[in-house]
């Protein structure tokens, strides 16, 4: 009784959670998640962001069950009922030659996903992710003649730009393992969520002066799909080398958009006051937005309870990415990862600091974006921890904090330099639910 009532505990607590995310608004800061749909979230639990973001060829991380999204596959070789539960943090510096830095934070509860095992090759997952997140805002001034003006010229206009909102990924997912060596899984995924755009332009210094904004949303909503196979040949019981595939189909989903375009005053502090007329107010008929076909490619050795290392390759075919028929002039994406685990002694009671798992990766990232005659890179590199702590009547629990350094853009052509610090809190837990208790 104990075992079911936990459950519908942590099903309600999900569902808050899944609620809270649903109405939340972005975490990015980021001047490029302006384009496409807003910066894409690698859907990934803490323990593979620790290892620069290897996940299509990995499942187990030593003897302890994980939840992998990216690849469903994986959840053929969960054996105990998982729950995972994380936190992000983001710290922002942007540069750009010619103008101040600016730095940014974001906090948020990043995900909660389920497995549970439904014989002893198979399980279920379900849970809420990130999708993309758009969150930017910048400002140009310039005089009536086009050239750069100072803020205290009465012929100055100021443009403003800015967009927020988010799209969250609800999904269910199954994996099964066929003979010892190969398992196969699927997600079913809905995304949905709001992302929004909004264009000003004042004339700050002229009395009475009218003026403008544009601003432009997309409702989204429509089911996605993941699959992925993952293939072992073991060494010994302990060793194995895995190969991994998985991807997202590019599917579409459903679209409305909305458009208006007002005119406002400024106060007498020079805040925007209450919209005086809406000149345009349009809602667009439902479109579709298509996404793009996402493949994955990964390969992971790992002696059990011992270390793990891997590589992964991805490429997304972002350049068919089109909301209501028109392409939004993004290119492919690659993305390379490589990183891996390791356990001093996962057996040792004496010895704390020897059970922790010690995590390092590195990615590089040739974005969707081309800007400026200039492909927008990433790099980074990872580090992180998988605490355990102690087991309770065949529960086992672990904390895993990873960190993400890295850096997204340049300082040339007028293009920005981001360098970040992405930190991410999760808890695991594996435990035996659905027990049938005999008696004599």
């Amino acid at each position: 009784m104990i075992k079911y009532t936990r459950f519908f505990i942590t099903l309600l607590l999900a569902v808050a959670a899944f609620s809270a995310h649903a109405q939340s608004t972005a975490t990015s800061s980021s001047p490029y998640s302006r384009y496409g749909i807003g910066d894409i979230d690698p859907q990934l639990m803490g323990q593979n962001i620790g290892m620069g973001g290897i996940a299509v060829a990995t499942n187990k991380i030593g003897f302890f069950n994980n939840i992998n999204v990216i690849n469903p596959a994986s959840y053929g070789a969960v054996n105990l009922t998982t729950i995972d539960v994380g936190l992000y943090a983001n710290f922002l510096t942007l540069n750009q030659t010619g103008a101040a830095s600016q730095k940014n934070s974001n906090f948020r509860l990043n995900h909660i996903a389920f497995a549970i095992p439904t014989s002893k090759r198979s399980a279920l997952s379900f849970g809420l992710l990130p999708y993309s997140e758009r969150g930017y805002n910048y400002k140009r001034t310039v005089n009536k003649m086009g050239n750069s003006g100072s803020p205290a010229d009465t012929n100055v206009t100021n443009y403003s730009y800015s967009g927020d909102g988010s799209l969250s990924k609800a999904y269910f997912g199954y994996g099964f393992g066929i003979g010892k060596h190969l398992l196969l899984g699927a997600n079913v995924s809905y995304i949905f969520g709001n992302i929004k755009d909004i264009a000003t332009t004042e004339i700050p210094n002229l009395a009475g002066a009218i003026n403008s904004k544009i601003e432009s949303s997309n409702a989204i909503g429509g089911i996605n799909y993941d699959y992925g196979l993952q293939y072992s040949f073991d060494f010994s019981e302990t060793k194995h080398l895995v190969f991994g595939y998985s991807a997202s189909a590019g599917t579409k989903l459903h679209t409305q958009s909305s458009f208006v375009v007002s005119q406002y005053f400024n106060d007498a502090n020079g805040n925007q006051d209450i919209a005086a007329d809406s000149v345009v107010s349009t809602t667009g008929p439902k479109s579709k937005l298509k996404l793009p076909q996402i493949n994955r490619f990964g390969i992971s050795f790992q002696n059990d309870g011992k270390f793990l290392v891997g590589a992964d390759y991805s490429m997304g075919k972002w350049s068919d990415l089109s909301i209501a028929g028109v392409n939004q002039g993004l290119q492919d994406s690659k993305t390379f990862n490589i990183g891996g685990s390791y356990t001093p002694n996962i057996s040792t009671i004496r010895n704390y600091l020897a059970t922790v798992d010690y995590r390092l990766g590195a990615l590089y990232d040739e974005t969707y974006m081309h800007i400026n005659g200039r492909t927008i890179k990433r790099y980074a590199g990872t580090i992180g921890l998988g605490l355990p702590l102690r087991s309770n009547n065949g529960s086992y629990y672990k904390i895993n904090i990873a960190a993400e350094v890295g850096q997204r853009g340049s300082l040339v052509n007028g293009l920005v330099k981001e360098n970040y610090v992405n930190i991410h809190l999760g808890f695991t837990l594996n435990d035996k639910w659905f027990t049938k208790y005999k008696f004599d």
